[in-house]
């Protein structure tokens, strides 16, 4: 079941280090890469069926399309390492344990879109992530990987690494990308058709850093072979993660299509303490829950995820054992979200903030049933009615959580 694409250098001593990175296939790919064009480059990507591994799930080589040639501004790569979300820590990995192939990827990945400056974007709080990626690219530049002349051939690629200040609304692209242009990050109203995203008013791609990471398999052994994993419309593989109440959590490869409940079973060793399974969030905090027996038939790939009404997200799942009391664990997230609202729309700001009060209020064992009102209608204040796709977020999330154990939460009430 698990497999080693992106992951097969993870536990090799001193993995992020040049000397031994090259020793494990580091920058091989960049020999097909160089006898490609950008075109043909695009071309195998969208073939591969590489989709976004940031949770969207937008296929890549789609996105890269959009960049538009011969434009009279530069064009820039953005990789997206603001891994904010609670349950998702699949990135840090990569960053941490194999940086030479995130910048093997950005090489790839900008040689395709016609960028000679790319961004990485990191989590404030990453300092050691930052330090790796940063010693990583110091080497990669005096071993001529980075520079005038990538691999002496005849392109021309430098880095910037640039610290986020802990905003979780920044891993929103565009929001982003506003923090990127030094302004506050907020949510960027989305255009009217499909286009580019802009930084500096220049066209620019934004990835997350295991998309990027992806490339160079696909370059290095064409599509097909990337496609022998996964399913038709989810190929490939993913780094899941597992926490909460499980024996064995940690991050794992795996293809996309394998049964859920056999990887918490087998993978991650059944729920801890041998107590029953109550619930699972799917892929980090955002994804709506499900129950116990909503996952005997549920498969970790975007459609099957989206057609038992939930998403895969950053693949990161949360298990929660059954004795875990549902709503304390939605306030605790709405803390977080309450904390974490940007606060550029109104409806954002004011519903985070009281459903999380009130939630305070029902868990105090001081609310009502129309405390309990008060909270769905707030809920469909949240839902469309905002710049970007936190607040219906939030609001999904938190109908998930009272439909399906709506019992719970009535038992707070005084009436």
């Amino acid at each position: 079941m698990i497999v080693q694409i992106i992951s097969k250098n993870f536990k090799i001593e001193n993995s992020h280090k040049l000397k031994v990175a090259l020793k494990h296939d580091r920058y091989s790919s960049l020999k097909r890469l160089f006898s490609l064009t950008p075109n043909e480059v695009i071309e195998e990507v969208a073939k591969s069926g590489l989709r976004g591994k940031g949770g969207g799930g937008a296929h890549t080589g789609d996105k890269w399309k959009l960049m538009p040639q011969n434009h009279e501004k530069p064009s820039y790569l953005v990789v997206n390492a603001d891994e904010s979300e609670p349950g998702t820590f699949k990135d840090r990995q990569i960053m941490e344990h194999d940086p030479h192939l995130l910048i093997e990827g950005i090489i790839n990945s900008s040689y395709a879109i016609g960028a000679n400056h790319a961004y990485i974007y990191i989590r404030g709080e990453y300092l050691f992530c930052t330090k790796r990626l940063n010693d990583a690219i110091e080497e990669a530049y005096k071993a001529g990987y980075l520079g005038k002349k990538v691999a002496g051939f005849d392109y021309k690629l430098d880095i910037t690494v640039h610290r986020g200040a802990g905003a979780y609304i920044c891993g929103e692209k565009s929001a982003l990308l506003e923090s990127l242009e030094g302004k506050r990050g907020h949510p960027r109203l989305k255009p009217q058709q499909k286009e580019p995203e802009w930084f500096f008013g220049a066209p620019t791609v934004v990835n997350n850093v295991e998309t990027i990471a992806s490339v160079p398999y696909i370059i290095s052994n064409g599509f097909k072979n990337y496609r022998n994993y996964g399913t038709q419309e989810s190929p490939g593989t993913m780094l899941f993660g597992l926490s909460g109440h499980v024996e064995n959590p940690g991050i794992y490869e795996l293809p996309f299509g394998v049964n859920m409940k056999d990887v918490i079973e087998t993978i991650g060793g059944g729920v801890k303490g041998s107590k029953k399974l109550k619930a699972v969030i799917p892929g980090g905090s955002s994804c709506q829950i499900l129950k116990a027996d909503e996952i005997e038939n549920i498969t970790l790939d975007y459609e099957s995820l989206k057609a038992h009404g939930s998403t895969l997200g950053t693949g990161g799942m949360i298990i929660i054992d059954k004795d875990t009391s549902i709503p304390k664990v939605m306030k605790n997230l709405f803390e977080f979200y309450h904390h974490e609202s940007c606060g550029q729309c109104t409806p954002c700001r004011e519903g985070c903030g009281w459903v999380d009060k009130i939630l305070g209020k029902l868990l105090d064992k001081k609310g009502t049933r129309k405390d309990f009102d008060t909270i769905l209608d707030a809920c469909e204040m949240l839902n469309g009615k905002t710049i970007c796709v936190f607040a219906p977020s939030v609001a999904f999330i938190a109908n998930s959580y009272i439909s399906k154990f709506q019992d719970e939460f009535y038992s707070l009430c005084k009436n």
